[in-house]
């Protein structure tokens, strides 16, 4: 491999291939990746290797831009390294290494953003062993040098929003709009289910079911809520049936972490699922939580949940 030209064809094709065996051993961004397993992949032929293993960004000596970016995980309450934003504008910001725009690394994200290059970003989500959450691809679109950062999207924007255009009218903060939730879907809702899934062991908080593709990451408190933050300690691992009486109100959590059932369905006489998988719940500690107590549900996220919860009214 090293013996032949890198064109810029060659730069293409390695980065489509990279991506499409991505989504295929992630179930397309379901399913979190260890470093050993990331290793696997291979390039006409050849062993090649899509991720840093000290610095956040991946240069390849072949290549003249970054291949792949790395957020690192942190426990809650952990700072990074290199902290990501998120702008006024609703989408994620990429810190550079470092004070200095002409490191090697910052230069070579501005080559894939020059060359509206596709990347590769790797978000952890556990440790012991680390595991990564690959979104891909994503495109650097603009640069912020006085705050030292790249903007994040996670498909091209420039399909939508040439960066040439003038003034601002309807349609690009409609453009913008779209961007702006198709981030928080693209990369916060994979990279939050893999985190809550990974701290309650592929297991129902409720029930203790242990089927990964019958189990959700339910948010506690709604994203659009002033406290609905995108962490682990605002989600639990709910399968299909608890998670959506969760959030109808017909299932409620106490901040004490004992489930509670609306009294009129503990009334109410139907099947097997409503008398074993609901009514037997009631009064009912949950049954799988974090190992690590830092990871748990926050009391004051359940605490509000709690409160929706006793002033629901039956539909």
């Amino acid at each position: 491999m090293a013996g032949r030209l890198w064109t810029v064809e060659r730069d293409r094709r390695l980065r489509e291939e990279a991506i499409e065996w991505l989504k295929f051993r992630t179930d397309d961004g379901a399913i979190p990746l260890t470093r050993a397993e990331i290793r696997d992949f291979s390039f006409e032929g050849e062993p090649f290797a899509l991720q840093a293993t000290q610095q956040g960004i991946r240069k390849p000596r072949q290549l003249e831009a970054a291949l792949s970016i790395q957020t690192v995980y942190r426990t809650p309450g952990q700072s990074r390294p290199y902290e990501d934003t998120v702008g006024s504008d609703g989408l994620i910001r990429y810190m550079w290494r470092g004070d200095d725009p002409n490191l090697p690394e910052n230069r070579a994200l501005k080559s894939a953003m020059e060359n509206d290059l596709p990347l590769i970003w790797f978000i952890g989500v556990g440790m012991d062993p680390a595991l990564f959450q690959a979104v891909c691809p994503v495109y650097l679109i603009d640069e912020e040098p006085e705050l030292k950062r790249f903007v994040i999207v996670p498909h091209d924007e420039e399909a939508f929003f040439p960066r040439e255009a003038g003034a601002s009218t309807v349609i690009q903060e409609t453009v913008k709009r779209f961007l702006t939730r198709e981030t928080k879907i693209r990369l916060h809702q994979p990279v939050f289910r893999s985190t809550v899934l990974r701290a309650y062991e592929d297991r129902c908080a409720v029930c203790n079911l242990a089927h990964r593709v019958l189990l959700d990451a339910a948010h506690i408190v709604p994203d659009s809520h002033e406290l609905g933050i995108a962490s682990v300690v605002n989600g639990m691992a709910l399968c299909k049936i608890h998670h959506a009486a969760f959030d109808s109100s017909i299932l409620g959590i106490r901040p004490d972490m004992v489930v509670q059932i609306r009294p009129d369905l503990l009334e109410e006489i139907d099947g097997p699922m409503l008398e074993y998988g609901l009514k037997e719940r009631h009064g009912q500690k949950l049954m799988m939580l974090p190992t690590k107590k830092i990871e748990r549900p926050r009391a004051d996220l359940l605490e509000i949940a709690y409160e929706r919860f006793l002033h629901a009214k039956p539909a």
